[in-house]
């Protein structure tokens, strides 16, 4: 049987974000907290039916339940793009992926041969909502690096 809608936002919410960006103040001030903005994007994301729909989602949630790469492939994956030009980005409080998968993952694409790792402390699934300033300074930094690589 399905939630109710409020426990299925909660859920979502519990599931990408850190508990503290949820609770602090809005970052664009519209709404009282962070965890309010991010609510009444999810409602408004729900109401569009044509774009938001069960199909989608049961997709979704098939793709990251069976997503699986080897060593092997990691390694061939890295061979063919560059270990320069990747970058793996982790929050430690992360729900939906724990923070030892993306130290497995730096590590399995390389870190130690130019895998650029950066771990977020105190952060969950969607850094570039919580970390926005960092995150977009952490792609500036990446897209001048792997241009300088030709």
């Amino acid at each position: 049987m399905p939630k109710p809608l409020a426990a299925q936002v909660a859920n979502v919410k519990a599931q990408l974000f850190s508990q503290s960006w949820l609770e602090a103040s809005d970052d664009y001030g519209d709404f009282p907290t962070n965890g309010d903005r991010f609510t009444a994007m999810e409602l408004s994301k729900r109401k569009d039916v044509k774009g938001f729909t069960r199909k989608g989602i049961i997709c979704q949630a098939i793709a990251a339940g069976w997503h699986h790469k080897s060593p092997e492939q990691l390694k061939e994956l890295a061979d063919k793009v560059g270990r320069q030009r990747i970058q793996v980005l982790h929050g430690t409080v992360d729900n939906m992926i724990t923070a030892p998968h993306g130290e497995v993952l730096a590590r399995e694409l390389g870190e130690d041969q130019g895998v650029t790792k950066i771990i977020v402390e105190g952060r969950g699934h969607v850094l570039h909502f919580e970390e926005e300033k960092l995150y977009r300074g952490w792609l500036e930094k990446m897209v001048e690096k792997t241009e300088n690589l030709g």
